[in-house]
């Protein structure tokens, strides 16, 4: 039985908790082998091949050759961890983040410039406006 979680509503998030580390813990483990250069080599060499060497969901390795970052964190994985593999491909953070978003990088990097994302929308479902 799961625990009650009245974080879950909260539009277009995915709050990494114990399910989700359970979920991703092969997808992070994957990604942590990266910081080794051997791993990136074999990895670079054939993606694939590598991939199968790690008991993830097919849905998880899918994720991976896409670069979908927004599906592997559905699906279990931590931005700290995927931050080894969007470094393996040499792509920064604000690359990543920004793909994440829907943004270009100098369009993110404009929005974190000017103070973040606005709140506006970003409230939980069950959250009752004030006044």
């Amino acid at each position: 039985m799961a625990l009650e979680k009245p974080y879950a509503d909260i539009p277009g998030t995915t709050i990494f908790d114990a399910e989700q580390a359970r979920r991703g813990y092969h997808l992070n483990m994957f990604c942590m082998s990266l910081m080794k250069s051997d791993a990136r080599d074999r990895f670079r060499a054939d993606q694939r091949r590598y991939l199968d060497e790690w008991p993830m969901s097919e849905e998880q390795k899918l994720a991976v050759l896409a670069r979908n970052y927004n599906a592997m964190i559905s699906l279990g994985g931590n931005i700290y961890f995927l931050a080894k593999l969007f470094a393996t491909d040499g792509k920064s953070f604000q690359y990543a983040a920004a793909l994440m978003t829907g943004l270009s990088q100098e369009g993110y990097q404009q929005m974190m410039v000017a103070g973040g994302r606005s709140p506006d929308g970003n409230r939980f479902i069950g959250e009752k406006p004030n006044g």
